[in-house]
């Protein structure tokens, strides 16, 4: 059985300097982290912020792609942890022709952010993730998205890549 989570924020790990997916279940206090790298955490903040590049990054591109081919996002399943990796599919419709594709959570959650597209959590993954956090180090977790914001102010387009967008 799968419930529907939504993106609640970012946050860093203070042990790892990682950034860490928060979602929440918008139903009761049960929240999933997902620790993400930092470009996936760049797109996926840019999105929440609704801060635009005057280029598209990838996610906007692939976003482009689907519209462009009348390819509708139905949902992103994030459906097993194995190994503390998470796994995710994103549900795709083309008319009446229905097929997952695999993909890391973090980009299939940018992706589902950018076309509007509900986000589920099988219980189990809910299950296992408990069984990690109880046996790791305490978190911070901040809903504080004037951090993410100065972060994402002072980038600059180079450090990227090192490739022209």
């Amino acid at each position: 059985m799968f419930r529907k989570m939504e993106v609640s924020g970012l946050a860093m790990d203070p042990h790892t300097n990682t950034p860490i997916l928060i979602l929440k279940d918008p139903k009761d206090d049960t929240a999933l982290p997902i620790w993400i790298g930092l470009l996936e955490a760049t797109s996926i903040a840019t999105e929440l912020e609704n801060i635009r590049f005057p280029r598209p990054m990838t996610h906007d591109l692939i976003k482009s792609f689907l519209d462009q081919l009348k390819v509708q996002v139905e949902r992103v399943e994030v459906y097993d942890l194995r190994d503390n990796t998470y796994y995710a599919m994103i549900h795709l419709r083309d008319g009446s022709a229905s097929f997952p594709i695999d993909a890391r959570p973090s980009d299939a959650i940018a992706i589902a952010l950018r076309t509007h597209s509900p986000i589920y959590v099988k219980e189990e993954v809910l299950l296992k993730s408990q069984r990690v956090e109880n046996t790791a180090k305490p978190l911070f977790k901040s809903d504080n998205n004037e951090k993410w914001s100065e972060i994402l102010e002072t980038l600059d387009p180079k450090d990227f890549s090192k490739y022209k967008m």
